[in-house]
């Protein structure tokens, strides 16, 4: 029932995203949209055009994985500025800012490059697998020491698990060579990191 769930909310996010990156190129300024749910039946028109060396795939997985990225860098930070913290926690969260930022930077010119619209980058994810809500950041900027650190971890895991949906999805659907191994990358390396935050967690 769990894959069941997730994996029509990434469908629902996939669809809703389309409907985004119309409005978006539409207004100039589509960064604090909410996602329209309803708006399926437009994307036909409203889409940006694949090219030969991408398809509306990679614009989505871009698009999505951006806000996502974002708001692990930003957990990350707000950890790091945290005291009494175990430093094999600031670590970790040190690591995961080091490689997803410069993602974040890598999937923008992608976009830029396509002539897509960056439409998600308000890192409101509604629909979005593993997306922290507004109260969860604000419980983990409110915790202290070994507390902060056991809810960082605890909320980083299913936020790597949405992730791995994700590439999961443009694994399967991409089209550019670029996109894919990203994929590849971020299934590989955050499996890694939900198996290390796990081990963590049993020690906290």
């Amino acid at each position: 029932m769990k894959t069941t769930f997730k994996t029509l909310s990434i469908a629902a996010a996939l669809a809703a995203s389309l409907g985004l990156a119309g409005c978006a190129a539409n207004a100039g300024s589509g960064s604090s949209t909410p996602m329209d749910h309803g708006s399926h039946g437009a994307m036909s028109s409203s889409m940006p055009s694949a090219g030969a060396d991408h398809n509306q795939a990679d614009i989505m997985f871009a698009q999505m994985m951006i806000p996502h990225h974002s708001q692990a860098v930003d957990m990350s930070d707000i950890i790091l500025a945290k005291s009494d913290v175990p430093a094999e926690v600031t670590a970790l969260a040190t690591k995961i800012k080091g490689a997803q930022a410069p993602e974040i930077e890598q999937m923008t010119g992608w976009l830029s490059g396509w002539g897509a619209p960056n439409a998600m980058s308000d890192h409101s994810g509604h629909g979005m697998s593993g997306m922290v809500d507004d109260a969860g950041i604000d419980k983990l900027k409110s915790a202290t020491a070994t507390e902060a650190a056991k809810l960082f971890l605890q909320q980083m895991i299913g936020h790597h698990e949405g992730a791995i949906d994700m590439a999961q999805q443009e694994i399967g659907a991409g089209k550019s060579p670029e996109a894919v191994k990203l994929g590849h990358d971020i299934v590989d390396a955050q499996q890694a990191e939900i198996t290390q935050m796990k081990q963590l967690l049993a020690t906290l």
